[in-house]
């Protein structure tokens, strides 16, 4: 009886035997994990538009087939390559916030590592804000910005203790940051300000979600 599993695993090993070992795969953490490697690059170099699961699996060297043994779905591989942009967002902003400093000083360090990131990984922004990604609840990918929009509301509720919900203040400043980072891209806010900088769209919004800078809270 013919089995069609062997004919997945003869591709697979024609793929491999094109560009590797499986003994490589072992050694550089797995197919699974170079997938999401693959689409990361990807999608950083030519955009979301660009990540298909041939594409991506070309790029791994292996059967159009073989990542669907790991990611059932392309949404899913989707999603986990989405997940790397919030873990890659949340260590540019470790990586930047000092605790010592004051809790406005570091949300504005957080709008702007989060403005700089837009900007810088376009195509891996894009991905990780995607509605069908966002709202697959098994996919879980909601989740991921969960940490991150916890500290701002956190540094937010200290900056205005008296806030009724800090978490709706930081999402309404969050939500003003990803305006100004979508217009900014599109050149919308070039074309009504007449400003080639955002940084004073920033500091306006925090000016209005926060009060004005060295103002008593």
């Amino acid at each position: 009886m013919h089995d069609e599993s062997e004919d997945h695993q003869a591709e697979d090993h024609q793929a491999h035997g094109r560009t590797g070992s499986e003994a490589d795969d072992r050694s550089d953490g797995g197919l699974r994990e170079r997938l999401v490697r693959v689409g990361v690059e990807l999608v950083n170099a030519e955009g979301a538009q660009a990540l298909s699961l041939r594409e991506i699996a070309r790029r791994a060297g292996v059967s159009h087939g073989a990542p669907r043994r790991y990611f059932p779905t392309h949404l899913e591989l989707l999603s986990a390559i989405a997940r790397q942009g919030f873990t890659e967002l949340a260590a540019r902003v470790a990586a930047e916030d000092e605790e010592t400093s004051a809790p406005r000083e570091r949300i504005e360090l957080l709008a702007r590592v989060y403005l700089d990131y837009t900007g810088t990984r376009r195509g891996m922004y894009e991905l990780m804000f995607r509605h069908d990604l966002l709202e697959s609840g098994s996919l879980g990918l909601r989740e991921t910005s969960l940490p991150l929009f916890a500290r701002l509301t956190e540094l937010v509720g200290r900056v205005r203790p008296g806030a009724a919900d800090p978490a709706v203040l930081a999402g309404a400043l969050w939500a003003n940051l990803h305006g100004i980072a979508q217009l900014w891209h599109w050149g919308s806010l070039q074309l009504a300000t007449g400003g080639d900088d955002p940084a004073p769209l920033l500091a306006a919004a925090l000016d209005a979600h926060l009060g004005p800078a060295g103002q008593a809270s």
